[in-house]
């Protein structure tokens, strides 16, 4: 397949609502779902969302073994999620750095849900379901809010929180703080 341009801040595409995909295992979904991990893959991402390649579909691909961006994460099983719901298993919030492929160059101090139980379908309608917390739950409810418009600096509760990563940290980012997806 191929790989895309990633759309950046400000495009009008960013902003909208993406519809729920109806038919499974079609040759576009299939193709979709292709060039999404070939993009992610070579943007070097954790994870990435179909607006995001212009595409307004309810579909985002995370995941994957250790990633150079940020080796000290944990590996997330690689991960098509359709039409996904995303429910928090409590109310408990903890905030970290955050980056993003249509965000280049920038972070954010933004708040998540620890824990969370999401369920979707995979691109030939499999249905699944799973709880998850920390770095996990992070990146899918990055990937999920790109469905619905929103791009994680309206998260950030601070702004001096918020900027281009050589002012934020001016001694070098430490991988722990460089997560993009």
């Amino acid at each position: 397949m191929a790989v895309r341009e990633i759309l950046k801040m400000g495009h009008p595409l960013l902003l909208q609502v993406a519809q729920p995909v109806a038919s499974f295992d079609s040759t576009e979904l299939i193709n979709l779902v292709e060039d999404l991990w070939e993009t992610m893959a070579a943007a070097k991402g954790a994870g990435l969302a179909a607006p995001q390649i212009g595409v307004l579909q309810r579909v985002v691909v995370f995941g994957g073994e250790r990633n150079p961006r940020y080796p000290e994460m944990p590996p997330i099983p690689r991960t098509v999620l359709v039409n996904p719901e995303i429910i928090p298993i409590d109310q408990s919030v903890s905030e970290d750095w955050e980056g993003c492929l249509s965000v280049p160059g920038m972070r954010g101090w933004v708040p998540r849900y620890n824990k969370i139980f999401y369920r979707g379908w995979d691109e030939h309608g499999n249905a699944f379901e799973r709880e998850v917390e920390g770095f996990h739950a992070r990146v899918v409810q990055h990937e999920c809010d790109h469905l619905d418009g929103v791009l994680y600096p309206r998260r950030v509760r601070d702004l001096t929180r918020f900027g281009f990563i050589q002012d934020l940290f001016p001694e070098g980012v430490r991988p722990a703080e460089n997560f993009e997806a």
